[in-house]
């Protein structure tokens, strides 16, 4: 579907307007959004607007890294958008093509954040501070602001792992904290990305909209410092509650085979003597003797209590 907002010379919002009867040079600057466009309506890239066919071909090819190309008069910039869905972080690519007079925007995927901006600039009564790149920055802030909400909830899950309160098995736990990092390394491959499209847009000479809103666009690109050091951290954490885990279960299984082997060492000389005495040869020492069943039980018992109170003194108990 194609929708189009044109602001006239004088201030004015025209909206009910299809693309085949449009008359750019009626307005000032307009907007078309192509979202979830048809074979049809993907024509208009090129026999309307005239885009570089490379532009038109990354609109097409999902998930480009986010970027930005300079053109003769326009930019072409790749975004990405996160959602979260059955515990998995999915990323969606938002296209924007952006000129001094008019802004083109592409998601091939219902996108929320272009959705609330196009509601907000069709409710607003006075339009005069709107244009293209205020429309590109709103759209932009949207996107950054959609980030924070699932760090929040890993960094919440991430602190259930290591308090543990239900008392989860160490496999469970170790497959949730991996998961975890997963979702983190994700998120950091489109915000690093993302942090520097921001840095290349306030440091180039090119882009006169962003000079003129650079506190705008300054306070996205503070965003995406802030959310970079806060999936590092979290990555560091995730690895500290590894390691810990880890150290853990290293840590009981020395202490479990410490008792295993104290265990074989008390019953040891214990199976020396039954293994002496188990042996079927006619002459034997004591073979006859009356109390010898007797004295060798209390022999065994008295080895394996003064073994278990020695460990027990070194402290390996």
């Amino acid at each position: 579907m194609i929708s189009f907002i044109g602001i006239t010379d004088k201030n004015k919002l025209e909206n009910h307007v299809f693309i085949d009867d449009l008359n750019f040079s009626k307005y000032k600057w307009f907007w078309v959004d192509f979202n979830e466009p048809t074979k049809e309506e993907l024509t208009h890239l090129e026999k309307t607007f005239h885009f570089h066919p490379l532009a038109i071909e990354d609109c097409i090819q999902t998930l480009q890294r986010p970027k930005l190309d300079y053109y003769y008069d326009y930019t072409f910039y790749t975004t990405h958008l996160v959602r979260e869905e059955k515990r998995k972080i999915l990323k969606e690519e938002l296209d924007f093509f952006v000129g001094e007079n008019f802004i083109v925007t592409f998601h091939l995927n219902p996108a929320i954040e272009v959705s609330q901006v196009w509601d907000r600039l069709l409710s607003q009564k006075n339009v005069e501070k709107w244009d293209t790149f205020y429309v590109f920055y709103q759209i932009l802030d949207k996107i950054v602001d959609n980030y924070f909400p699932l760090i929040y909830k890993i960094e919440e899950k991430l602190n259930k792992i290591e308090d543990n309160i239900q008392n989860k098995s160490m496999n469970h736990l170790m497959n949730e904290l991996f998961d975890t990092r997963y979702m983190l390394l994700n998120l950091m491959h489109t915000i690093h990305p993302m942090r520097d499209l921001l840095y290349r847009m306030l440091n180039s000479h090119h882009l006169r909209g962003v000079k003129k809103r650079k506190e705008y666009f300054s306070d996205i690109y503070d965003h995406l410092l802030k959310l970079s050091e806060m999936i590092m951290t979290d990555r560091e954490v995730t690895a500290d509650i590894r390691d810990s885990y880890l150290s853990l279960n290293s840590h009981q299984t020395n202490n479990v085979m410490k008792v295993l082997t104290i265990i074989t060492s008390i019953f040891a000389p214990l199976t020396l003597i039954a293994g002496i005495f188990g042996m079927n040869f006619e002459y034997m020492p004591e073979l006859t003797w009356k109390y010898g069943y007797f004295f060798s039980l209390g022999l065994m018992g008295v080895i394996g209590i003064s073994m278990y109170f020695w460990f027990k003194r070194k402290g390996w108990f």
